[in-house]
């Protein structure tokens, strides 16, 4: 009796002993996100329109690193121009949590969001009137917001900086122009060269080439990649235009108010120095180990309700549940 009580002891101290320890190594394993420029943390985001509830984002998890120059696309009402809006510091989600470096987007009061929105973040809309003021010129509109957050010191300094980034945008020669006297490209890309006048560690665009002709928006993707390069300067971009979404390096789907796939391009050098690029297409697994299926795949294996999940070695496997058909199966 006493070898049974003690060898009972004995496995409870074990029990007890393994549990510490993966509590300490859970403590001790980094922040979700940690070192990432832009974090969301199953954020949700609801709208309350004639007293109907509208989940516009349902618990979306994401991640995007210092330097990356991505794309985020979805169909209309997608959640993406919303998450747009948090990240810029134009709303405010309803749950969860999202920070951009290091500024936690839920805590900010408005002197701390003012802040935020004149030195971290730049922002492109769609409509070229809503980036530019028509009385000013091209450099004064990139000088207007260096004063206003007072980062850059002096007339001169500005002006220079000014002038820099008007050159890098390749519209230089428009310094001197009000935007009515600038095609929707030229206009676009001074544009970029305001969002970017303050230093910013993240530039965002909505549809940034939404109202441009083709080559015009070929230029417009080739300044934010030019500020990219060069400036180091992360780059999100909200954008049905699929050759944009197929420039970067990846490609975030959004679908129903979470992420719902992504496409990551790698670029490989031969021995004999040809370049190809690799599209690999991956769906998104989140913090709660959600994912969404592809509805093409739902479709061509009728799936509906539910499905069976079988571990393997190496793999899930995913099997549609049709009852009706193993009834017939065993029968």
């Amino acid at each position: 009796m006493s070898q049974d009580t003690s060898g009972t002891a004995e496995r409870d101290r074990v029990t007890l002993a393994e549990l510490e320890r993966r509590i300490t190594k859970g403590r001790e394993q980094p922040a979700y996100g940690h070192g990432a420029l832009i974090v969301c943390d199953r954020l949700v985001r609801i709208f309350t329109a004639q007293g109907v509830e509208v989940q516009a984002l349902q618990g979306l998890d994401l991640l995007v690193q210092q330097g990356e120059l991505m794309a985020l696309v979805g169909a209309s009402g997608s959640g993406k121009s919303t998450l747009l809006g948090i990240l810029a510091g134009l709303d405010m989600p309803t749950a969860g949590a999202a920070s951009v470096a290091g500024f936690d987007l839920l805590a900010l009061d408005s002197g701390a969001r003012l802040r935020y929105q004149r030195e971290v973040v730049g922002f492109v809309w769609q409509q070229t009137s809503r980036n530019l003021l028509p009385y000013l010129t091209a450099l004064q509109n990139v000088v207007l917001p260096m004063g206003l957050a007072g980062r850059v010191k002096g007339r001169q300094a500005r002006a220079d900086r000014a002038g820099e980034l008007l050159d890098l945008m390749g519209v230089g020669y428009c310094a001197d122009r009000r935007p009515q006297q600038m095609s929707g490209g030229e206009q676009q890309r001074t544009a970029i060269a305001v969002a970017l006048a303050n230093h910013p560690s993240l530039v965002l665009a909505d549809e940034p080439t939404g109202q441009l002709d083709s080559a015009s928006a070929a230029q417009v993707f080739d300044a934010f990649r030019t500020a990219n390069e060069q400036l180091g300067t992360t780059i999100v971009v909200v954008t049905h235009d699929q050759a944009v979404a197929s420039a970067v390096d990846r490609t975030v789907a959004i679908r129903d108010g979470r992420t719902a796939s992504e496409v990551i391009r790698r670029t490989s050098v031969d021995d004999e120095g040809r370049t190809t690029v690799h599209a690999s297409e991956y769906a998104t697994v989140d913090r709660s180990g959600r994912l969404q299926l592809p509805r093409d795949f739902t479709r061509a294996l009728d799936i509906r309700d539910r499905v069976m999940l079988e571990l393997e070695p190496d793999h899930i496997a995913l099997r549609p549940d049709h009852p009706e058909q193993d009834g017939q199966a065993n029968r």
